[in-house]
Order: structure tokens, then C-alpha cells, then sequence
């Protein structure tokens, strides 16, 4: 089917789970551009008396005034101290739903020339930089922030992302600016200028990250003219370099852009909750233009392998860690997904339970954990090899058994050779995929259209959803020729650590700057792993999953109307020992629940060595039980065991037909389990190396010293890292039994669980715990430092990483205590000007001013005290000078309040409105709001709608009056604290010049000891 605008048009070829009420329509526009819409029935479903027809008239009307007025992360640190939240809340009445779209562009960094690296990255930067039709840089972002969207833009090795959400009403606003960035765009070489700044900022965020450094060493140590032997992210001196070499930039960029931005390599996705014949009109309408091209993707000749055999690589770690990485590179497996057959060797090679290569090194005391497969990121699954990477965390000890643990490796590939590959295994994987595909949960609109553009690019339309799940055909053959990869002549080594050789043969990766050395492999090593002349009778196949579920039937659909239509949850039980909320799930009706607990320990946090003997029993729980809890999270039924203070949190979700069994395991072993002496060393050591590895990252370091000031009852990590290191098993093993003699427990039970199932998940803690329950003023309550009066305070700290460039500044303004009645409507003003600041603020400091490539506002809720912040990191500038640009901006805040007119105004408060009372897009992120109001005492389920309401009320001038009070430093009411941690290009001796109109706190103790704390509330 064609006609209106497309060559080709189907709205029956996308396989979708029985249970998505979505519509999918796959095009294809003149310009041979393939677009996916998507129709979400719930956009809209609240608001049946507004034509679908008025809101795009509305759009246009809003577009009409404003033309005439004319991405490598690595994993978060753990940070047991997050106390605060900033995610403004959802509604809980409300089913408003976001449009969004995302476009991928299937070119990426491959393509960058060896001349400019990082190009294809600073390619993607430039085109948020203004087009012909709309030439202000900021316009973009701009009409995203006051229509209560964001947006964000990722490079790949081959592909580029670009993706946002919106209010729902202003989707064809947003495409009509998101269409010219593949059309029209200006590239201005002023803005260029300051936008390789921006490149270079993001680079150096990166530098002291492990994973990064890991990533460019193995792109460094590539074959020369490989497409992996370059520098994708970029930086000011690849890119500057090669303008002073004669090279100009914007010709390159615009001949990157001109070669492969065309139809032929873009896959749009719209999702909206108008008639698919209406976003197909904006589509056509809109993306008409952009210019024809073939279907055709980039090619990259590839000539013998990637890296040489034969090798192991030593990088020096800037954490205090161990990792051994095995990498095998394996031919492109595109076209085989239908197989899995990577997922197959990933699911045996990384497995936890008994007999697996986990299990064996972690008894033998060499290994924390093990991760093996194929990653996502597009080095690791490219058109030219998909790289398999075995990562081990090795202890201290492993770290010396490098090649005896490479050894058991072998073993058990030399075990999966000699029992051939295992149907009913597959057979296990392909119904937990089906699974997943049937009763799949929701995300975000905006990643979802980004998931689903980016799988255009790999899968044909019809499998655009299902090609990340299905395991289709069972292939032995196909595992076993994969097996044969598997060599250690196709076998890289890295081992990266911190205990790192003093060779004098070391050498430096150019770009990050890294310290790393290259051995040989001797021949009998290689013999040896090659044919392992016995495998060790630990090693073995994984037995059944018993925790795969079979009861799929929806409670809600056998309940009575009068728990059906309970919004909200409520306590059904209340006793001395356990309060217990619960809310049967209406709204999703998948198969899935969520059962969340606090467990207050007697003692947990009455003092520093309290607090690090809990923490050492949490992680040896989590270390006894892992065996446990990783066969049953392979059957997507996940556990998370946390410590928060005196509270044990423990949380099992997912599919709830085997939850209360997998609940009823946990509880006993942490009943009864007391540690061994082999396990307490390495968990010890554990817990040393991450004390150790706490506040390196500048961002982290200045929330942490934030809440150290804020915080009554906060154990420094140097205190606890000294404690611990004389703590013995005897010491545990004697505070273990005082620990779980009295207990507190509060706990929700939100899903597909019916009350009376949800009694007997209460019975189960009972039942267990049979103890004395822990009174009220026994359980550790946390207060706030109440600032007094015009407080502006500093505290100045250097980088825990000695060649840590990046600086950061942290100016948190404390507002009030959440009481009363007030409290919605203080939120709401709170969250407004946040609503109304973001935009402007990321616009002067970041895009204009260039000072670094975080900068960001946003409000703080710590332990209910509200307060907002400004942050800035910079590896270019003092902390004192971003404090001074940060001052600079507030002042002028004055004028562009006023300057605000009313559209304007009435445009952020509708979008904050919007994302108040949005519909929370799965089950996960319902329980998370309800437990968030739980944890934090405060118990206000519908705290979001309130504040919507409240949000009707507020004026321009409430607006500019709370920021007078609280923001302008003449005000009593203005509290600052300004936290500076210190690059190690920077000097604190600075700080002293510039300190004379503030309180600078040189000692936190004395200072604690005189200051006022507002009284408890959580």
C-alpha cells in the first residue's frame, strides 16, 4: 500500500505482544526515509473532549507566533548516601501520556575521517545548533523546556541517535524544529567554535573512567587502518588539530553530513496519540525534504584480525580495582538473530549457580563476580565482528592466578565442546523471551522510540519489537562452529589494575593518556588452554530453573470492583513488629508485582563501627545468597539487597507467580546465616577496595560532602575505611545475633497479587522473624542541619584522584521543612522555577559561555527538607570562577522573570502541569513512587495531583517572590552553601583570597557541634 507521500505503507506487519494497545504503521516517504508510527491510545484517553484536529491547530498556531518572532558511562558508584530526591513526582489520576520521537541515522563514528577524529560526534553536536528555518541555537531545546519535554542525541560506531519527548499537544511543534536538523542545518562556524568546547568537556569527563580508557586502548592497540584503530569520541586537540593542519572543519562536517544524512539511512519513529493517518500527513509533510539516498549502508573493508595474538595487555586502573577481560572476536551475527546462538554461549559462560565458572573461582576465593556476552554498544556488535567479553572482578588473590583462572576458563569451553550444545536449555531461554515479550512493561516514551529506531536499522519492520526477544530457531550447529572462536589464539587479554607493575616497558595511549604494558603469551600457556588436558569435575552444566513461572492469570480480573478501583495503597497491616501497605495493579494487568521492604536492625547505625559491622553483614547476606537470587533473575524475577542507615532494604519483583518461594528462601537464610572465615576476608577486602573507591568522581564527591554538612548522623568513609580495617569474623560474628534480635519492618506488596496473597508474604516475615520488634526510639531517624539566617557557607576540598582535571561547583540553597498544607504548594513553586531556570541557565553557562559540559539546576528533597540546587563541572575552570558565573546568572534572574511574558509563563506551568500528572509508564516506576512516599514517612499518595492543583493558583509574581526570597543573597531567608572540589590543575590556595564575605567550614565536627537541626520527619 502507498499513496499520500509514500511509496510503501503497512499497518499489519509489526508483530507486537497480544497485550500492547499500541497501532504500528511502517512507511516509506519518496526520499526513501522508513518511518515508524506509532499510535498510543492512552496519549489521549483522558481527554475525549478535545478533538484531536484543535490540538494540532494549536500547534501550529504556537509554531505560527514562534516563527514570526524570529554520549560511555560506566555503572553509577553506589552511593549509600543518596538520600535526596530531585524526579518530580507523577499523578496518580491522571492517564496522560508524552509524545516523543527519535530518528537514527545509520552512520556513526566508523565514518569519521583519520584527519578529524571524533567528527561523526561533533557532527551530532552541531546539529542542536540552529537550521535555517529556526536559526536561534537554542530554539529547539528551548520549545521542548516549555512544553515540559527534554531531549538527548547519542554516537555510535555506526549508527547516531537523536530522540525527545513532549507534552502531548505540541508533538508536531517539536517535529517541525526536530525535521530541519536533517535538512537545513546551519552549522555555523561561530557556533562551531564553541561546540568543540563543548566535545572537549565531554571527553574530559570521561578521562579518569576505567571502562573508557579500557575501550581506547583496545581501539589504540587495533590493527592499523582498522575501523576500530581511531579516537571516536573526539576532543578539542583531535578536532582544533586538525583545522591548524589546514583541514576545514565545517567543509568536512558538511561533507559527513551530505554523504550520509539521506533518506535511504534514516529510520524515524513517532509516537503520538493522534490517528496514524495523522502523524503519517506531519511525516510526510515535514520530512519530505530531506534529501534522497539509497538504503544502502557504509561499508568497512576489513583485511586479517583486529588485534594481534598472542597478547596481554596491562592497563593501569585509576580505581582501586581488578578486572581480567577475555575478549574473542566473533564473525557479524546480524542476520542470525533468530538464533541466539552468542546469547546461548553468554548465558552458560556467565551463569552463577552451582557448577558454573562463577561459583568454582569464587569458592577458590579468586573472583567477585563474572559477566560474559556480547554488549550492546556498537563496537561489540558491528557490522564487521561482534566481540564476546568474559569480564572477571578478580580479589587480590585472583589477581595473581591470572593464567590458572584463563586456564578453568578453558576448561569449561573444552566442557561445552564434549557435551554438545543443549536444547532444553535454549528451550528455557526462548520461553523466558517469550515471556518477556508478552507481558513487557512499559518505558519511557522517548526511550522507547529511540529502542525502536535504533532496531530499523538491524531487524526488518516486522521484527522491530520481537527481534530483541525471540530465540527462534534452534541451530546446533551454528553454537558449535561459534565454539570453534573460541581459541586462545582469538583470545585478547586485558587485566586492569591498580597494582600495576613498575616496568620500565611501559607505555602511554595517546589520547586518555593511560599507562599500559604488552606481553606475550608464551607458547605452552597457549598449548595448554588449547586442549586442557582435564576439566574439573566442579564444572558443570546448570540444572533446571525452577523459578520460571507458569501462572500468568491477572488477579484484578477475579477481584471485587472495591479493590479494583483503589488508587492508592492502603496499610492492611499495623502491628509493633511489621506495618504492611498494599494496592492490587488495575492499571498495567500484567502478570508482575513489586514487594519492597525496610528492616530496621537493632543498633545498625549507633555509631561508626555499628554501621561498618552492618555493612559487612548485608554484603556477606548478599554473597551467601547469590546463587539463589541469580537463577531465579534469570527467570526475570530479580532481588536487590540494599543497606540504608539501621535499615536493611530488600526488594523482589518481577513475575510474581514463584515470588513468594524465592521470598521465603531469602528470609530463612537471613534468619540463620552467619558467615564463614574465607568469605568474610574477601568480602572484607571487598568493602576496603570500594570505601577506597568512594568520591572519585568529582560529581559524586561534591553530593557527598553536600549531605556530610547536611547530615547530623554521617560516618565518613576515611573513619569507616580505618574501623574496618581492624574489624575481625569474631567481631561480626558477635554483633550478628545482638543485630537481628529486635527488628522493624515496613514493606509494600503492589501488582498482581491478591490481599490474601499479600497476608501470607506478612505471614512469611512472621513467621521467620519471629522476634521482639524494635520500638520507635530505638530506630535511627536522621535530621537536617537547619542553616540559620543569611548563611553563606563554603567548603573548599582538592579531587580525591590526584590527576583528576574536572572541578566541580555545588550551590545548594536551603528553602524550608515540608509542613503542613504548605508543603504541595512550596513543591510546586519549587519545582516551577526549576521548570522555567533549566533551559536558560544549560544556554548561557554551557552553550554560551562553554564553562563545562555538566551544567545543570534542580531542586533537592533531603530527608524532607527542600532545598535547590546549581551545579557546574569543568576541567577548564576554578570553582571560584564558576561560582562567580553561577552568581552572575542568578542576579540577572530578576530581569528575565519579569521579562517573562504571560504565554510564556503559561506554557512552563502547563508543562510542568503535564509532567506532574503524567502516567506512570510501567508497574516499576508506580511502586517506586508509592515507596518513595513510604520510606520518606510522608505517606501523601497523591502529593503529585496535589501539587498540579496547587500549580493552577501560582502567579509570575509568586514565582519572582519566592525567588527573592530565597535565591537573593540581601534576603534572611537566603541560606547558601557553596561546595568547591578542586581539580588538580586548579589551586585551593585560591579559595582563601576569595572567602572574606563567607563562613568557610574548616572544621565540620566543631561546626556540627553549634548548629541547630530541624527535628525528624523520616
Amino acid at each position: 500500500m502507498g499513496g499520500n507521500g509514500c511509496v510503501w505503507s503497512s499497518d499489519e506487519i509489526v508483530i507486537k505482544s497480544p497485550n500492547d494497545k499500541r497501532l504500528y504503521r511502517v512507511i516509506e516517504l519518496e526520499n526513501r526515509l522508513c518511518a515508524l508510527l506509532v499510535h498510543d491510545p492512552e496519549i489521549y484517553a483522558d481527554d475525549s473532549s478535545k478533538t484531536l484536529e484543535n490540538s494540532t491547530e494549536e500547534d501550529e498556531e504556537t509554531f505560527d507566533d514562534q516563527d514570526e518572532d524570529d554520549e560511555y558511562e560506566d555503572e553509577e558508584e553506589d552511593d549509600e548516601n543518596d538520600t535526596e530526591k530531585e524526579v518530580k513526582g507523577k499523578g496518580i489520576f491522571s492517564q496522560t501520556k508524552k509524545a516523543a520521537a527519535a530518528m537514527c541515522v545509520g552512520m556513526g563514528s566508523f565514518c569519521d575521517p583519520v584527519e578529524a577524529q571524533g567528527l561523526a560526534h561533533f557532527l551530532e553536536h552541531m546539529l542542536f545548533m540552529g537550521s535555517t528555518e529556526f536559526p536561534d541555537e537554542n530554539e529547539y531545546d528551548s520549545y521542548l523546556s516549555k512544553h515540559g519535554g527534554s531531549s538527548n542525541a547519542y554516537t555510535e560506531t555506526e549508527h547516531t541517535c537523536y530522540h525527545f519527548e513532549i507534552k502531548r499537544e505540541f508533538l508536531k511543534g517539536a517535529l517541525m524544529r526536530f525535521s530541519q536538523f536533517f535538512i537545513s542545518p546551519l552549522m555555523k562556524v561561530e557556533a562551531m567554535e564553541r561546540e568543540v568546547l563543548a566535545v572537549d568537556s565531554e571527553f574530559n569527563q570521561a578521562l579518569q573512567n576505567d571502562a573508557c580508557r579500557l575501550q581506547q586502548l583496545q581501539c589504540h592497540t587495533s590493527q592499523l587502518g582498522h575501523a576500530f584503530n581511531k579516537f571516536f569520541w573526539g576532543n578539542k586537540k583531535s578536532l582544533i588539530d586538525a583545522m591548524e593542519k589546514g583541514i576545514n572543519l565545517r567543509e568536512q562536517i558538511m561533507k559527513l553530513y551530505m554523504n550520509y544524512y539521506q533518506g535511504g539511512l534514516m529510520k524515524l519513529v513517532v509516537i503520538g496519540g493522534e490517528p496514524l493517518d495523522t502523524l503519517q500527513s506531519w511525516v510526510v509533510e515535514l520530512f519530505a525534504n530531506v534529501r534522497k539516498g539509497p538504503q544502502i549502508k557504509p561499508q568497512f573493508t576489513v583485511e586479517g584480525t583486529i588485534w594481534k595474538a598472542c597478547k596481554l595487555f596491562r592497563l593501569e586502573a585509576v580505581k582501586d580495582v581488578h578486572i581480567l577481560d577475555l575478549t574473542w572476536t566473533l564473525p557479524c551475527l546480524h542476520q542470525e538473530y533468530l538464533k541466539k546462538s552468542e546469547d546461548y554461549l553468554a548465558h552458560l559462560l556467565g551463569h552463577e549457580g552451582r557448577g558454573s565458572l562463577h561459583s568454582f573461582l569464587k569458592g577458590r576465593g579468586w573472583a567477585t563476580s563474572i559477566s560474559a556476552g556480547v554488549g550492546d554498544e556498537g563496537m561489540h556488535r558491528s557490522s564487521i565482528a561482534y566481540i564476546f567479553v568474559m569480564s572477571i572482578h578478580l580479589t587480590d588473590s585472583g589477581l595473581e592466578k591470572i593464567f590458572d583462572i584463563i586456564g578453568f576458563v578453558y576448561q569449561y569451553i573444552k566442557l561445552l565442546r564434549q557435551v554438545s550444545p543443549q536444547k532444553w536449555i535454549f528451550k528455557e531461554l526462548q520461553d523466558i523471551g517469550n515471556m518477556e515479550f508478552r507481558f513487557a512493561e512499559e518505558q519511557p516514551q522517548d526511550d522507547y522510540a529511540a529502542e525502536l529506531a535504533g532496531n530499523l536499522l538491524i531487524y526488518p519492520s516486522e521484527h522491530v519489537i520481537y527481534g530483541d526477544y525471540m530465540y527462534e530457531v534452534w541451530d546446533e550447529d551454528m553454537i558449535k562452529h561459534l565454539l570453534g572462536f573460541f581459541m586462545p589464539e582469538n583470545m585478547r587479554i586485558d587485566v586492569v589494575s591498580k597494582s600495576f607493575a613498575k616496568s620500565q616497558d611501559f607505555h602511554y595511549e595517546p589520547w586518555f593518556g593511560s599507562r599500559y604494558t604488552e606481553e606475550d603469551i608464551s607458547p605452552s600457556l597457549m598449548e595448554l588452554w588449547r586442549n586442557p588436558p582435564e576439566i574439573d569435575v566442579s564444572l558443570q552444566l546448570p540444572s533446571q530453573n525452577g523459578f520460571i513461572p507458569t501462572d500468568f492469570s491477572i488477579r484484578a480480573n477475579d477481584i471485587s470492583n472495591d479493590l479494583v478501583t483503589v488508587t492508592s495503597p492502603t496499610c492492611i497491616i499495623d502491628e509493633p513488629l511489621i506495618r504492611f501497605w498494599y494496592k492490587l495493579d488495575n492499571t498495567f494487568k500484567l502478570p508482575r508485582a513489586n514487594t519492597y521492604f525496610r528492616i530496621n536492625l537493632k543498633g545498625g547505625y549507633d555509631n561508626v563501627k555499628n554501621c561498618i559491622l552492618t555493612e559487612l553483614f548485608i554484603h556477606l547476606l548478599k554473597d551467601e545468597l547469590n546463587e539463589i537470587i541469580y537463577q531465579a533473575s534469570v527467570a526475570k524475577l530479580e532481588t536487590s539487597v540494599s543497606i540504608f542507615s539501621d535499615k536493611l532494604e530488600l526488594k523482589v519483583y518481577g513475575f510474581n507467580d514463584k515470588l513468594p518461594v524465592l521470598l521465603s528462601k531469602i528470609l530463612a537464610i537471613a534468619k540463620s546465616f552467619l558467615p564463614s572465615d574465607d568469605r568474610f576476608k574477601v568480602i572484607k577486602e571487598d568493602v576496603v577496595r570500594t570505601l577506597k573507591n568512594t568520591n572519585m568522581k568529582p560529581l559524586s564527591h561534591s553530593s557527598y560532602l553536600r549531605l556530610q554538612v547536611l547530615c547530623q548522623s554521617f560516618y565518613d568513609v576515611d573513619e569507616k575505611l580505618s574501623i574496618l580495617h581492624g574489624l575481625s569474623l569474631a567481631d561480626l560474628m558477635a554483633f550478628i545475633p545482638e543485630l537481628r534480635s529486635q527488628l522493624y519492618i515496613e514493606g509494600l506488596c503492589h501488582g498482581n497479587l491478591s490481599q490474601e496473597e499479600a497476608i501470607h508474604i506478612s505471614n512469611i516475615f512472621k513467621s521467620i522473624f519471629s522476634v521482639q520488634p524494635l520500638p520507635i526510639e530505638m530506630r535511627h531517624q536522621e535530621c537536617v542541619i537547619c542553616l540559620p539566617s543569611g548563611a553563606n557557607l563554603v567548603r573548599n576540598v582538592s579531587v580525591k584522584n590526584k590527576c583528576e582535571t574536572n572541578s566541580v561547583i555545588e550551590l545548594y540553597f536551603q528553602i524550608e521543612q515540608e509542613k503542613g498544607m504548605e508543603l504541595t504548594r512550596l513543591k510546586a513553586l519549587i519545582d516551577l522555577f526549576d521548570e522555567i531556570l533549566e533551559e536558560p541557565f544549560f544556554n548561557q553557562l554551557r552553550t554560551k559561555e562553554q564553562l563545562g559540559y555538566v551544567v545543570e539546576c534542580s531542586p533537592r528533597v533531603t530527608y524532607r527538607v527542600l532545598g535547590f540546587c546549581f551545579c557546574i563541572q569543568s576541567s577548564k575552570y576554578n570553582p571560584i570562577y564558576l561560582q562567580e558565573r553561577i552568581d552572575n546568572f542568578i542576579s540577572g534572574l530578576d530581569e528575565l522573570l519579569e521579562g517573562l511574558d504571560d504565554e510564556s509563563f503559561e506554557n512552563y506551568r502547563s508543562g510542568l502541569m503535564a509532567k506532574l500528572l503524567e502516567k506512570d509508564p510501567s508497574l516499576t516506576y508506580e511502586s517506586n513512587r508509592f515507596w518513595n512516599q513510604i520510606t520518606d514517612k510522608r505517606y501523601m499518595f497523591d502529593q503529585s495531583q496535589k501539587e498540579a492543583e496547587d500549580l493552577k493558583s501560582i502567579k509570575k509574581n509568586d514565582v519572582i517572590s519566592w525567588y527573592k526570597t530565597y535565591l537573593q543573597q540581601w534576603s534572611p531567608k537566603c541560606r547558601r552553601l557553596a561546595v568547591r572540589v578542586w581539580g588538580c590543575n586548579t589551586n585551593i590556595k585560591e579559595s582563601e583570597k576569595h572567602s572574606k564575605s563567607a563562613l568557610v567550614i574548616k572544621d565540620l565536627t566543631a561546626f556540627k557541634l553549634s548548629s541547630e537541626f530541624y527535628q525528624s520527619l523520616c
